[in-house]
């Protein structure tokens, strides 16, 4: 048997796991699991362990090795599993001969489990070119940045991540050459904190100036997505690529947190309620169809009743579509860990209260679409997205392709329409017609 990689949490990780996984079998590992972590919450951190287990119990021959960012932080918890056999770095998981290191650890028997070094040594990122993807994946990603320089009171990212570094334009370009080469119809941008990209680079180049070179460069390129990023951060170059080139998808997840000003200074968050809300409507004036997504957090220290209100508002002021949920998780380590908890239970209630909202707004969006006309990536036979990321409920397609679709109504979870003329080259395929059980989620940033 070969290297199965198992991963938790963002987009980043997704991408990270396709290098561990041709790297590992590059080295020569065999009847291995990689558990690709991650630790923005202790229940994330508590998935790991039980995957761990419960992998364990089913194949108790296999090598088990964890990475990721919890294992960064919480090395010598990870190693003191018994199921564990090796622990490996967040930048080490990254280096064929890291997995060479480990492989032959494995061959002599060796009794040390852990490789992880002081992540905020690290200082430079080189670049990772794929071409591993499965050939017609309809959506990949490309990771373009690493690390943050900020201490967000509640976040111990950092610390599993360390500090902001960039891949060079020039390798990106390639990179998404390469992919667009394979057949990948849309790119999705990824990083940990997006918007500081390029600031470790030579010239200092934006997010802005990459989204303009990797468009201008790569023609054949159908749809460019970017994930989360920091609305304070976003430049000039950004906002006018948003305005000009349509392959850039009008779909942007930002990472709000709050919608009261104290608890984001608290947080120590760098904008403020009216940046927030001045954003959107700035971008909606540039690109009036576009759609938000925004992480919020439910119960962070101190937070009152009326505190929490002002994020549920947000909603409706930032005319948010999307909403990921975060309930405030104690992270040891992080200042926000010694501040004023707020009670589990009023934690659980308002995030409730909140993905209600978030459903609430995804509906609304849903009903907004109908009788217009959308461009759908096909994700599989069952379901697609369009241009604003909204699931689109399908009849039988092919993966990858991208086809044109009147919005005839909703299933309270996906949209349901049909195809124009195919004579008139708008369509080749039918779309589904009839209610859908199953919902599309939004991807993690």
């Amino acid at each position: 048997m070969g290297v199965d990689v198992v991963t938790f949490g963002c987009r980043l990780n997704a991408f990270e796991s396709e290098v561990i996984r041709r790297e590992a079998e590059q080295a020569g590992l065999a009847d291995a699991i990689v558990i690709n972590s991650c630790a923005v919450t202790n229940e994330a951190v508590a998935q790991a362990r039980q995957s761990i287990r419960k992998l364990k119990r089913e194949r108790p021959a296999a090598r088990i090795v964890v990475t990721g960012c919890a294992a960064q932080t919480q090395a010598e918890m990870f190693a003191g599993m018994a199921e564990v056999d090796r622990v490996v770095g967040n930048d080490e998981k990254m280096r064929g001969e890291v997995w060479r290191a480990t492989r032959a650890a494995f061959d002599i028997g060796a009794s040390e489990k852990v490789a992880v070094a002081d992540i905020m040594a690290v200082t430079e990122m080189a670049p990772h070119l794929l071409d591993g993807f499965e050939r017609g994946l309809p959506r990949v990603f490309v990771q373009v940045q690493n690390g943050c320089d900020h201490r967000c009171t509640f976040c111990i990212i950092p610390y599993g991540r360390g500090n902001s570094r960039s891949v060079p334009m020039g390798a990106v370009v390639d990179q998404v050459r390469t992919l667009v080469a394979r057949g990948h119809a849309e790119i999705v941008l990824t990083g940990v904190d997006l918007t500081s990209y390029g600031a470790d680079l030579p010239g200092a180049p934006k997010l802005g100036q990459l989204t303009r070179q990797i468009l201008r460069h790569v023609p054949e390129l159908k749809r460019l997505r970017i994930s989360s990023i920091d609305s304070i951060e976003a430049d000039r170059d950004l906002l006018d690529v948003i305005a000009d080139d349509a392959r850039l998808m009008p779909h942007l997840h930002l990472s709000l947190q709050s919608g009261d000003d104290l608890i984001l200074k608290r947080m120590k968050r760098r904008h403020s309620r009216k940046d927030a809300i001045d954003f959107c409507a700035q971008v909606r004036r540039l690109r009036p169809d576009i759609a938000f997504g925004a992480d919020i957090i439910a119960g962070f220290p101190t937070e009152t009743e009326e505190m929490f209100s002002r994020s549920l508002d947000l909603i409706e002021e930032c005319d948010l579509t999307f909403l990921h949920v975060f309930p405030y998780s104690r992270r040891p380590g992080t200042p926000a860990a010694r501040m004023p908890q707020v009670a589990g239970g009023a934690i659980k209630e308002r995030a409730k209260r909140l993905r209600a909202a978030g459903e609430a707004a995804l509906q609304r969006r849903l009903a907004s679409e109908v009788g217009a006309t959308r461009e759908v990536l096909i994700e599989s036979s069952k379901q697609g997205r369009t241009e604003h990321f909204l699931p689109v409920a399908i009849d039988g397609d092919v993966p990858g392709a991208v086809r044109r679709l009147i919005v005839t109504g909703h299933d309270g979870a996906r949209l349901v329409g049909s195809c124009g003329d195919a004579s008139q080259g708008v369509c080749a395929h039918n779309i589904a017609t009839s209610a859908l059980p199953s919902k599309g989620d939004v991807e993690p940033t």
